[in-house]
């Protein structure tokens, strides 16, 4: 290598290694190659000792979905496009990715299956290149004609042998070609930045021209152009998989496939590929991608999670946030989660907050009615592996603009996610099911804290298992009516079952001494399970009879009747036995997959604690099954300890006066 960005940037020499290449300096041996970054302004130094020398050459790119940010910002890229053959951008020869948009037969089911359910998850998700933009930025209105700039000195544009004046040339054409229609020209996000001049500028704006320099999606912007004009954008690339057939006006890799109006073909590219055969081809085989969470290569499904994860982080979190009602020990993982890119400040005073003009959030449990307009935060349904009252950080956290999933009183975010899963496209239907398969095998739950207990030992007959819960809880509170405590759960389930084994698991909780719930179950219940794992309990058992306890929902997951008595979010969808009072709104039949991908999925975030990062739930599944997670500190521990203390005295307080 010749190139001094090989040797800085950690990122690419980790893909080029993983990827079965070994980076050295100095002058090549024999059997070597020459590393070559693009058409970068130091990749004459390269091309001239391989040709000296006579030995091939490797090009190197940034994959086509990138990062948050260019690559001047400093930030690595997720993929490379490693091409022995030539440039995937430049027409002069043939590259890797022509000879397999040319030669692959690209009609095998399960990769154009993948292809499609990938075009609609980085559309959903709004991803791009460069995908550090807000999707709340307003877009202008429908019916004009895209014209998309690039940068000075793009190697894509001189490759296709164009200028200024082709730039020009084209923007004549959308004007001629579309008599009266306003035309907006996009400009690159690297120009938007500051970092590189555009082909155009203010001086080419009229009063049908506008020169577009908000980071608006380019998703948004595609589904209100009319038609879509280019050079040789990566932006058209994606135009096409929004239903556009650009007009181009040079020669890039996506052009002369059928999908394009070429005004300069490419004569050797006579294909006609579909949609899915293109994007199969230049997103799925070609590129090298790579996973930040896991340190290897993986596929492309993997890399739009992990990005999908982060853009969702900045989207959310760029502006900064002001929080409300936040105990002193859970501030610092809340920075983790919500300040990576500015700092979470803290003010209980409600109007105070709000006059800050930041984002707002509240602690579910302590909000009130001067919250209005803060945005609720709880939990997620997989925490981490031990128990929030004995102060160890979450690795999810859920965030709701409507209400919060425990409280059926009024609608949540989670209750219009579970109503939009009714239905659900083939690759997010075959998500759900290998998440819920991985958490089945390895028996994971919100707080995943094990147990004892000989559980082939249990009483024979219809067992019903009946998990207490912690009285004083918020779900309780606001999810119940006729049943609110323990004692009364075990008696409508011991009232409608007489003689069914009946098996009580306090909850860990009360078990522990941390919070409220404590009862005498022995008259009963046939056996009170003081120490045993919840989850491995429920392949043991026939029903569960519960209040709101997210054990029913843990074991819907793997296939076990649930009656409610309460209304917690997973009643209502078809998919439980309700005896409370279910909210009129949850009309939808739900599977339970697309209850699994409401749940686990879309609503909470997750933090990998070993990368830093967002991440997708994949990870953390990995991380909790593992058991590759930080050691909680001893200050915690106490912490903890001295918490039960006062939450024992606060109850006796209460009680006893």
């Amino acid at each position: 290598m010749f190139n001094g960005g090989f040797i800085t940037n950690r990122r690419v020499r980790r893909i080029l290694h993983l990827s079965g290449y070994s980076l050295h300096l100095g002058m090549p041996r024999d059997g070597d190659a020459i590393a070559v970054w693009g058409n970068a302004g130091t990749a004459h130094r390269g091309l001239a000792v391989a040709s000296k020398k006579g030995l091939p050459v490797v090009r190197v790119e940034d994959a086509m979905l990138r990062s948050l940010f260019p690559g001047r910002a400093g930030e690595p890229p997720l993929g490379l496009l490693i091409d022995h053959k030539g440039l995937h951008f430049d027409p002069a020869q043939p590259s890797e990715l022509e000879d397999i948009l040319t030669s692959h037969p690209l009609d095998d089911t399960a990769l154009l299956d993948r292809a499609r359910g990938a075009i609609q998850r980085i559309t959903e998700a709004h991803l791009t290149k460069y995908s550090g933009f807000d999707t709340a930025h307003p877009a202008p209105d429908p019916g004009y004609v895209l014209v998309i700039d690039q940068t000075l000195g793009d190697a894509s544009v001189a490759a296709s042998g164009a200028d200024r004046s082709r730039f020009l040339e084209m923007l004549v054409f959308a004007q001629q070609e579309n008599p009266g229609a306003r035309i907006i020209i996009k400009t690159h996000p690297e120009t938007a930045k500051g970092y590189r001049s555009g082909h155009f500028g203010p001086e080419d704006a009229n009063d049908h021209i506008t020169l577009l320099t908000a980071p608006i999606s380019p998703w948004t912007l595609f589904e209100g152009a009319v038609r879509v004009y280019t050079v040789s954008s990566q932006m058209a690339f994606e135009a096409i998989f929004a239903g556009h057939k650009p007009r181009v006006f040079g020669q890039p890799f996506y052009a002369g496939w059928g999908l394009t109006e070429d005004e300069f073909p490419v004569q050797r590219r006579q294909r006609v590929l579909t949609r899915a055969q293109l994007f199969a081809g230049a997103m799925i085989l070609y590129p090298k991608w790579y996973d930040p969470h896991r340190d290897c290569l993986c596929d492309l499904e993997t890399v739009i999670e992990a990005m999908a994860a982060q853009t969702r982080a900045w989207r959310e979190d760029h502006r900064g946030w002001v929080a409300s009602d936040m105990r002193l020990w859970k501030r610092q993982p809340l920075q983790r989660f919500f300040g990576r890119w500015s700092p979470v400040t803290y003010q209980n005073d409600p109007k105070a907050a709000r006059a800050t003009g930041k984002p707002w959030m509240v602690w579910a449990s302590k909000a009130t009615q001067a919250h209005a307009g803060a945005l609720r935060v709880e939990d997620g349904f997989l925490r981490s592996r031990g128990l929030g009252a004995d102060l160890v950080p979450p690795l999810s956290l859920v965030c709701d603009d409507l209400g919060i999933y425990y409280d059926p009183r009024s609608p949540s975010r989670l209750e219009q996610l579970i109503t939009s899963r009714a239905k659900m496209r083939p690759d997010q239907s075959r998500r759900a099911a290998r998440l819920i398969a991985v958490l089945r095998d390895a028996g994971l739950s919100k707080y995943n804290l094990g147990g004892g207990g000989d559980l082939d030992a249990l009483p024979a007959g219809r067992r019903i298992l009946v998990p207490g819960q912690v009285e004083d809880d918020a779900s309780i509170r606001a999810g119940t009516d006729a049943v609110s405590t323990n004692l009364a759960l075990l008696h409508a389930a011991r009232a409608a079952h007489p003689d069914a084994v009946i098996l009580y698991k306090p909850h860990p909780d009360v078990e522990a001494g941390l919070r409220l719930g404590a009862i005498d179950a022995g008259g009963l219940a046939d056996r009170v399970l003081t120490d045993a794992d919840p989850i491995a309990l429920l392949a043991h058992v026939d029903e569960v009879w519960t209040m709101t306890s997210l054990l029913g929902f843990e074991a819907l997951l793997r296939g076990v009747k649930v009656v409610t008595l309460g209304a917690p979010f997973y009643a209502g969808w078809g998919l439980t036995e309700d005896r409370g009072d279910i909210p009129a709104r949850r009309r939808a039949e739900v599977s339970i997959e697309g209850l699994a991908h409401a749940a686990l999925i879309d609503y909470p975030r997750y933090f990998d604690p070993r990368s830093g990062t967002a991440c997708p739930v994949e990870v953390v599944v990995e991380r909790l099954a593992s058991g590759d997670l930080p050691r909680r500190g001893v200050a915690n521990r106490v912490l903890a300890k001295l918490q039960g203390v006062f939450a024992t005295q606060a109850h006796l307080w209460r009680r006893h006066g």
